[in-house]
């Protein structure tokens, strides 16, 4: 199997595995209660959430787990929308964000709020004189996605949070597709509260994190006890949240190595793919886009068979968010860039990572130019031109 989906999921490194597994079996304490293995495995989250400080440049009482990154957009949008809610009323988001911040935000906006959908331009990149001009004296929050997860286009964070923190309006960065592949330091850049996942970053599934800067209100999303700190009830998992934290370090410090080598690869795919394949679409920005990224739209031809034709020869790749993937309607991020319906019906997205090889690249590089041969010569509009 040839495995470049690496930003729907990661394979949980051995490593990562190896620190958890303890904590599945025989270190089993709750860390709510007082005796020995629960006192273990309470110094185990603390370890934790120390490490996935690091990695975003927090302090540790700054961190807070969740249960994944979708749980952490919703708890930084709906809290800050409670907690705020006699402030104002008006949220601010942009039109390429993942649906789990759009889908709370539309949420709101049936519910009493004001929701506004920031455009992007033909790269996928807000401009910071728009949202500038966007924001009421009702604004109380501003979320963006600090990397796209389709595209791979990197927003200008640090700018859109300095307007924010001028004009005393909360800044929110669904950060799942950057924790672990950008460097990111949150005390520096002015963000109020960041999402990460450890499943992006070859950390177990089920099991996320949300940054909130030290004076930051928010409400609890789940009630019913007293863990992390009364904002977040319910028994930590442990197991989780060590393969959380183990995954951070691994990130961190493996995180230029890595970079360099996924950039090398994707650079080769695209270079070969659009010399080999007519009429390819690059996505997202030439140089602003995460190193392990290549999203593409092959005219005539529709994503979906693309898919299921590399499937068939081993190569697992994606159309778009693996949470949409069971959508027949094109990708909400391309349609937002200008791309016209039809030709965003025929994107493929390749994400690299830690196990990347240049043999998945020629097994792609083999396979792909025929696959889109054979489909485009069924392809009506392929006859017409």
């Amino acid at each position: 199997m040839v495995y470049l989906d690496y930003n729907a999921t990661t394979p949980c490194d051995e490593r990562v595995v190896q620190a958890m597994e303890p904590y599945l079996c025989l270190k089993y304490g709750n860390p709510s209660s007082l005796y020995g293995i629960a006192r273990e495995a309470r110094r185990a989250v603390a370890r934790a959430r120390e490490a996935v400080a690091a990695l975003i440049g927090a302090s540790p009482e700054e961190v807070f787990f969740t249960g994944c990154g979708t749980e952490a957009d919703n708890w930084a949008i709906k809290g800050t929308a409670e907690a705020l809610k006699s402030k104002g009323n008006h949220i601010i988001t942009t039109a390429i964000e993942h649906h789990a911040v759009l889908e709370p935000c539309a949420y709101l906006a049936k519910n009493g709020w004001e929701a506004t959908f920031l455009p992007v331009d033909a790269h996928g990149l807000v401009d910071p004189e728009i949202l500038e001009k966007s924001i009421k004296e009702t604004t109380i929050l501003v979320s963006v996605m600090w990397a796209n997860n389709e595209i791979g286009t990197i927003e200008p964070i640090e700018e859109l949070a300095e307007i924010c923190r001028r004009r005393k309006v909360r800044f929110h960065t669904d950060a799942v597709q950057a924790a672990g592949k950008l460097p990111i330091r949150v005390k520096e850049t002015g963000i109020d509260l960041l999402s990460l996942s450890a499943h992006k970053f070859h950390g177990p599934k089920g099991v996320g994190a949300l940054y909130v800067r030290k004076g930051t209100r928010i409400a609890p999303l789940l009630h019913g006890g007293h863990q992390e700190n009364g904002r977040r009830a319910g028994t930590e998992n442990v197991a989780g949240i060590v393969g959380l934290g183990a995954a951070a370090e691994l990130a961190l410090a493996g995180m230029e190595e890595e970079t360099r080598k996924e950039k090398r690869l994707r650079d080769r795919l695209e270079k070969e793919l659009v010399a080999r394949i007519p009429e390819v679409i690059v996505n997202g920005h030439p140089e602003k886009r995460l190193a392990n990224t290549l999203n593409i739209c092959v005219k005539y031809v529709e994503g979906e068979a693309m898919l299921l034709h590399l499937d068939a020869a081993g190569i697992c790749a994606s159309s778009g968010s693996a949470c949409t993937s069971g959508s027949l309607d094109p990708s909400h991020v391309l349609l937002a860039t200008g791309l016209p319906h039809e030709i965003a019906h025929g994107s493929l997205r390749f994400s690299f990572g830690r196990f990347s090889t240049d043999e998945d690249v020629d097994s792609v590089v083999s396979a792909l130019p025929g696959i889109v041969e054979k489909l485009r010569q069924m392809s009506p509009f392929w006859d017409r031109k």
